[in-house]
């Protein structure tokens, strides 16, 4: 027993190399293992067979897949051993075939492989010959003749080929001998002869014992007991017409259709040569599950379902047996082949189904394995399959009737998120028949989309003064990945110089954007400011993606406008003298003040708070020039205490005042100059000496610089050149008075000549008529270009030039 299981191991592990080898060539691996192996029992090794890295199997993942419910197969994924893990038992995998094949997938990822694996079931001895029933009886007529046949019962044995029955043996005896004949590709016959004459009188009951042996190593056995009933008279068989039937029937034939005749004589007459015909019922068939023989006729009909998928042809046994007592027999053989029609339709298998699939898996990538199956055989049982429709995927046919559905064509999960690929397959029968399947494949998310801004540039407006802890602006990026991949989360890059971090100006909520300020901003200091935000999402790796910033500081009106000296001590009596003969419009005093606001905030004007009755002063509102409005009377006072008071053009407005005693004296001798209480270092030349001589010069160079700037501009600008211009800005000087200002414009420059210190006011001048001399002001009052513009309200400016 032992030295038999050892020989089959060797032969199997002859047969498993030789398969190896022939399948390297091909698109699958061959393995042979007998069946009822021992769990563990190695069958190969793949990693060797698929020219695997033993230490690649577990990072690839190497794991096999089976159609069937029960996994008889694994893999050792440390050493790439493929090995038996239940129990297999090819009578049951495979019924009645004589040859077993188990197919299963072996799969491989990052990258995806398949490597198809078939595994012949190689069959044992482990099943006996048996009988169906326990004992024969035959009546045999003493008058039988030597010669005489006796069909015996056929023994079943599950095994196959060589294990399957091969031989019988019947026990030692005088009367009769046992006769096998082969039935070529259906089945063996074996029949009991009679050598010798019965005598009812010497021995009227016979005991036999039919030994049916099988071909396996070492062979087993089954019995039967034959009894053997000797009786009398009806000395005549009947015989068939001829020793062989032969009929074709289309499967699905109706029933009751006929399909033979068989026919049988006796030479006896009367009782004794009426024969009646039945099936004789033979190991696992029963004919008359399928036909049905007339038993005074011999006519054989359809009396059940004929599938040709089932039993491609019939081998029946019919008896004929007349009337006599003892009655004779006698049987035939009738062979009935089942013609196929196209009545299955193709069979879509859908296994190893990956999915989702990732949207940038590359064309080529096996998404699903598909296996198409027909029951019918020839060209009925022939299929091909084909996809339905436009998508980025198709079927390669690997092996036979076997494909794999692989990607076909760009993926992208932002434009379609899922696919249903429609397969149909159909076979090459008259008429066709086909099938569909539906594979829902659904496309994973890959992070190939950066977060997008809905701008380049962002411009944000803030207040000054605004509340530390503010929210200034909330910045959005959108992402068109979902999930992990659509996370996006918000940083800034640059600061506002190389010593100041933006991170300590505001700061940047990293989940919602939200820009918050972490100081007060001061227009007077910072008016504007630059950083660059970016967006970068969740993915591996993450995307980004950069918005310029602009954050615009709003000035308020917060602060009150500052007199200039001489007139700026704050507690100092300051004091201007006039002789008593001036003239109305003599030039008393100039109020100088400055506003560190812009804008209209910063656009001052000058009034004079006077004693009640008192008219003899006046003074510019946009200049600050104090004036005589007429000449002296003996009335007036000799001493004229004044409150000059400067306001802003905020909202609301802010101001400053400085007061000024105007003293009349008698002769212009006793006239002090305005500048009497400003101290004079007469060793020294002050700092504030010089930074005055340094605003004189770059005053002066700036002007010259401009006025030269401008002529040429006047000299060559065209009609065109002044479509589009940027919006005006209000600036002040030191002396009080404001001025418009605007890029890519003509300017007209001012200058008053009764003033100590003439001011610049500049004016743009877009596309004017060509004679205009006329500044108008709030589309009111007009002045030619040497008068003092008023300050009641705010002023809108247009300017004409020639």
């Amino acid at each position: 027993m032992g030295r038999g299981r050892l020989t089959v191991t060797v032969w199997i592990q002859i047969i498993t190399a030789l398969l190896c080898l022939c399948d390297r060539a091909t698109a699958q691996l061959s393995f042979s293992v007998s069946e009822e192996v021992d769990k563990g029992t190695v069958v190969g090794n793949l990693a060797k067979d698929l020219q695997i890295n033993v230490h690649e199997l577990e990072k690839r993942d190497l794991r096999v897949v089976s159609g069937n419910s029960n996994k008889y197969f694994d893999v050792d994924l440390k050493t790439g051993v493929l090995y038996v893990c239940d129990r297999i038992d090819r009578e049951e995998l495979c019924p009645n075939t004589v040859k077993c094949a188990l197919n299963i997938e072996a799969i491989l990822s990052n990258p995806m492989h398949l490597h198809r694996i078939e595994f012949q079931i190689i069959d044992i001895n482990d099943n006996a010959p048996s009988f169906r029933e326990q004992e024969k009886t035959f009546n045999i007529s003493e008058s039988s003749f030597t010669g005489e046949r006796y069909l015996l019962p056929m023994a079943n044995d599950a095994d196959t080929g060589s294990n399957s029955v091969k031989s019988y043996k019947l026990s030692p005896n005088e009367y009769f001998s046992l006769d096998v004949q082969s039935g070529g590709q259906h089945s063996e016959s074996a029949e009991l002869v009679l050598q010798k004459s019965l005598d009812r009188e010497k021995q009227s009951v016979i005991h036999l014992t039919l030994t049916a042996l099988d071909g396996g190593k070492p062979a087993r056995s089954g019995t039967l007991k034959i009894v053997v009933n000797v009786i009398d008279i009806n000395d005549n068989v009947p015989v068939f017409s001829q020793p062989l039937y032969k009929a074709r029937v289309t499967e699905n034939t109706p029933f009751q259709t006929s399909i033979l005749i068989v026919t049988a004589t006796d030479l006896d007459e009367g009782i004794n040569g009426e024969i009646v015909y039945s099936f004789i019922e033979r190991g696992n068939l029963n004919p008359e599950t399928v036909f049905l023989i007339n038993p005074d006729t011999g006519e054989i009909t359809v009396s059940g379902k004929v599938d040709y998928e089932e039993n491609t042809a019939y081998d029946i046994r019919v008896q004929a047996r007349d009337k006599g007592t003892p009655s004779r027999s006698v049987h035939g053989k009738v062979l009935v082949e089942v013609i196929d029609v196209n009545d299955n339709i193709p069979e879509i298998i859908i296994t190893s189904l990956m999915s989702p699939v990732k949207e940038d898996a590359e064309i080529g990538t096996v998404v699903a394995l598909v296996t198409v199956t027909d029951k019918d055989g020839g060209n009925n049982g022939l299929t091909s399959a084909t996809i339905v429709g436009l998508v980025p995927f198709k079927l390669k046919l690997n092996y036979k009737n076997y494909y794999s559905l692989t990607v076909d064509g760009p993926l992208d999960r932002e434009s379609v998120s899922q696919y249903n690929v429609t397969i149909t397959a159909t076979d090459e029968g008259t008429p066709p028949l086909s099938s569909t399947s539906v594979i829902s494949v659904h496309i994973s998310d890959v992070n190939d989309n950066a977060p997008l801004f809905s701008e380049p540039v962002i411009n944000v407006y803030v207040k000054e003064n605004s509340v530390v802890g503010a929210t200034i602006f909330t910045i959005t990026a959108v992402d068109r990945d979902v999930e992990e991949n659509a996370k996006v989360t918000y940083s800034s890059l640059d600061g506002i110089s190389k010593s100041i971090p933006i991170t300590s100006v505001v700061n940047i909520n990293s989940e919602t954007g939200d820009i918050v300020s972490l100081q007060s901003f001061n227009f007077e200091e910072l008016k504007t400011f630059q950083f660059k935000v970016q967006a970068t999402d969740s993915g591996v790796p993450p995307l980004s993606s950069n918005v310029t910033v602009n954050v615009f500081i709003l000035d308020e009106n917060d602060n009150n406008p500052a007199v200039l000296a001489p007139y700026s001590e704050h507690g100092s009596v300051n004091s201007e003298s006039i002789p008593y003969s001036a003239e109305a419009g003599y030039f008393v005093a100039k109020i100088r003040a400055v506003d560190a606001d812009s804008g209209y905030n910063a656009l001052l004007s000058y009034h004079l708070s006077e004693p009640k009755g008192n008219n003899l002063f006046r003074i510019g509102t946009s200049t600050g020039e104090i004036r005589t409005k007429r000449r002296m009377s003996d009335n007036d006072l000799k001493t004229h205490p004044l409150l000059v008071l400067v306001s802003d053009n905020g909202e609301p407005s802010l101001s400053a005042t400085v007061s000024i005693d105007v003293v009349v004296v008698e002769s212009t001798a006793d006239i002090q100059t305005q500048f009497r209480n400003v101290p004079v270092k007469e060793d020294s030349f002050s700092d504030l000496n010089l930074y005055l001589l340094i605003a004189i010069v770059s005053v002066s160079a700036i002007f010259l610089l401009s006025l030269i700037s401008l002529i040429a501009v006047k000299c060559h600008r065209t009609d065109g050149s002044f479509s589009r211009y940027s919006a005006p800005m209000i600036t002040t000087h030191p002396d009080g008075s404001w001025s418009y200002s605007k890029a890519t414009q003509q300017y007209d420059v001012c200058f008053s000549s009764d003033t100590l210190k003439s001011d610049m006011v500049v004016f743009p001048a877009p596309f004017p008529p060509g004679d205009a001399e006329l500044i108008s002001i709030n589309g009111g009052d007009t002045f030619n270009r040497t008068q003092t513009l008023p300050n009641k309200e705010k002023v809108k400016i247009m300017v004409h030039n020639t």
